[in-house]
């Protein structure tokens, strides 16, 4: 795995090519959620969750369509998908004041290239499918976690090599 390289920026877009976007800084982790919405949402078994700085990702949001939904937390959430094809591509939260974008989640098998995701935990596990089973050497959450902070520490250490004098 230390071999591997990864450049920035990275792209992708929907099914379709209408809506494309770039992220030009390195994520600050990477995860399965097997929460029920997620499952639905995907139309599989877990959603893969890539968490960006919101000033490192370039999309016109106008673009986009949304509705939004409340989380377990009590928060609300955003759900960007292309008009067109329907394809999910970023979940924001919006549980802050600011009109800044904070944190983006991004579906991950919308990169243009996706071969280099590896995730370092999964989230939600209580739910997720009788036959999935959580690899030993990765973090794993029943529910939310609510601190993703070792998510983020672990991602830095796994990712580090990956991203070269960048990290």
């Amino acid at each position: 795995m230390s071999e591997m390289r990864v450049s920035l920026p990275f792209e992708g877009g929907c099914q379709c090519g209408a809506i494309r976007y770039c992220v030009n800084a390195i994520p600050l982790t990477l995860y399965c959620c097997h929460c029920t919405e997620c499952q639905a949402q995907s139309s599989s078994a877990f959603g893969m969750s890539m968490l960006v700085s919101g000033d490192s990702l370039e999309v016109d949001w106008d673009a986009t369509k949304a509705w939004s939904r409340p989380t377990h937390s009590g928060n609300v959430i955003d759900c960007h998908f292309c008009p067109g094809c329907g394809s999910r591509l970023f979940h924001v939260d919006r549980s802050g004041d600011s009109a800044e974008i904070g944190v983006v989640s991004i579906k991950a098998g919308s990169l243009d290239d996706h071969s280099w995701l590896r995730p370092i935990g999964h989230l939600w596990t209580n739910s997720k499918q009788p036959w999935f089973e959580v690899p030993p050497e990765m973090l794993s959450s029943k529910r939310d976690p609510g601190d993703l902070e070792p998510y983020f520490s672990r991602w830095r250490e796994v990712s580090a090599s990956w991203f070269g004098p960048l990290a």
